[in-house]
């Protein structure tokens, strides 16, 4: 069994540690990847856009970190099975999976196309069942692993919620639901599974969808977070949805 006790490992040390992040080429997968790297992680970027990951593992190298690119489409069942098997053969079995892939569209919901709402439930919900079900399979013959989930404040009962944002406020409910559960089947395997919820964090894909938002979190303040809830210290947190309310 991995060993996640607080007495074997700080906290901001991942040294040893395997680490995958979609939606690492920009936003928050990207900090979160930059700030896992110079933790210690050996770390794999996964996002549709390959320049921009190689750009982000670049950066990382140049500081002495260890990184991959893996293009990958999230929503397509071969690409994420190809993504692990790549991920397992470079650095071995990842024992921290971030799933921080996410797309966004707005249309009134009786303007909303079937492909529009496929894409977005695809991306944000899909893609987070299929990454996590490649990651139990890794992690149960291991004896544990991290998950760590972002869904939203829009996926969050009794926040606000913005007109023409339906797909994106049910996949990050489904994103938190399926979390839930996750912590429960990964408990006798000791995978810990969170859910975050933040609200308004300053990433292109908020400026996109609200741009009356005026947020005060920055990507690098959430990767910190996350950070945080890979390391041991946070173990008892599992099963939980973090929410967290910036000052937008």
């Amino acid at each position: 069994m991995l060993d996640d006790s607080p007495q074997d490992q700080r906290s901001d040390d991942l040294t040893g540690k395997v680490a995958l992040i979609t939606g690492a080429s920009r936003g928050i997968g990207r900090a979160t990847a930059l700030r896992f790297a110079q933790a210690g992680a050996a770390v794999a970027l996964a996002a549709r856009d390959t320049a921009a990951l190689e750009r982000a593992v670049a950066e990382i190298q140049a500081s002495g970190g260890v990184a991959l690119a893996c293009p990958c489409d999230v929503a397509n069942e071969d690409s994420v099975i190809a993504l692990f098997r790549r991920v397992t053969s470079e650095f071995g079995p990842v024992d921290i999976l971030v799933n921080s892939a996410g797309a966004v569209a707005q249309a009134r919901f009786e303007d909303l196309d079937t492909a529009t709402w496929d894409h977005v439930l695809g991306v944000n919900l899909r893609g987070v069942f299929l990454c996590c079900r490649e990651a139990f399979r890794a992690m149960i013959p291991r004896g544990g692993g991290v998950i760590i989930n972002l869904s939203s404040l829009s996926g969050v009962k009794g926040v606000e919620k913005f007109p023409g944002l339906s797909a994106y406020n049910v996949s990050k409910y489904g994103v938190a639901g399926l979390s839930e559960i996750l912590a429960v089947e990964g408990k006798p395997h000791h995978i810990r599974v969170v859910a975050v919820s933040p609200g308004a964090v300053d990433t292109e894909m908020l400026r996109a969808a609200a741009p009356h938002l005026k947020p005060d979190l920055t990507p690098d303040e959430l990767a910190r977070i996350l950070l945080f809830l890979a390391g041991p210290d946070a173990r008892p947190l599992s099963g939980s949805n973090i929410e967290i309310y910036s000052n937008a």
